[in-house]
């Protein structure tokens, strides 16, 4: 068990190593379409990136349904086990929409012997998210 102090250092560990690891300017916040973003998530139980919309429920919707009409080709093309979720709640109840791709198996960001796996799954899968997106992000924005 970790003190909330040796949790806080690990997970800044992890961060500065992925970064140093692979360095790369993600798009994350920056992609220019109102309540949609990119997001890294690891913590003691698991790994994943996700697409979120957090927007307004009129814009969120009209977001999701292009994304639910480009699904086949994001699965087809780009990431395969990537899963939509039209109504997902966040920790403290704000409902959004996501797709997600989690990474398979046991990791935790206390567990330095996962982290390397972590990174390469965060960077080959935000890679394809970020591909999919600079090629469909006009019908997307539209």
């Amino acid at each position: 068990m970790f003190s909330k102090e040796e949790s806080k250092q690990l997970r800044e560990e992890f961060w500065i190593s992925f970064g140093k690891s692979f360095p790369k300017k993600w798009i994350l916040y920056n992609t220019k379409i109102k309540g949609l973003s990119f997001k890294f998530h690891f913590d003691t139980k698991k790994a994943y990136v996700t697409l979120d919309l957090e927007d307004d429920l009129e814009n969120r919707i009209n977001c999701w349904e292009k994304l639910e009409a480009l699904k086949s080709i994001l699965h087809s093309d780009y990431l395969p086990n990537a899963l939509y979720e039209e109504e997902f709640y966040l920790e403290n109840g704000k409902e959004i929409s996501r797709i997600m791709v989690p990474l398979e198996g046991k990791v935790s960001i206390h567990n330095k012997d996962t982290w390397r796996s972590v990174m390469e799954f965060f960077y080959e899968k935000m890679t394809q998210f970020e591909l999919f997106f600079e090629e469909y992000k006009d019908v997307i924005k539209s």
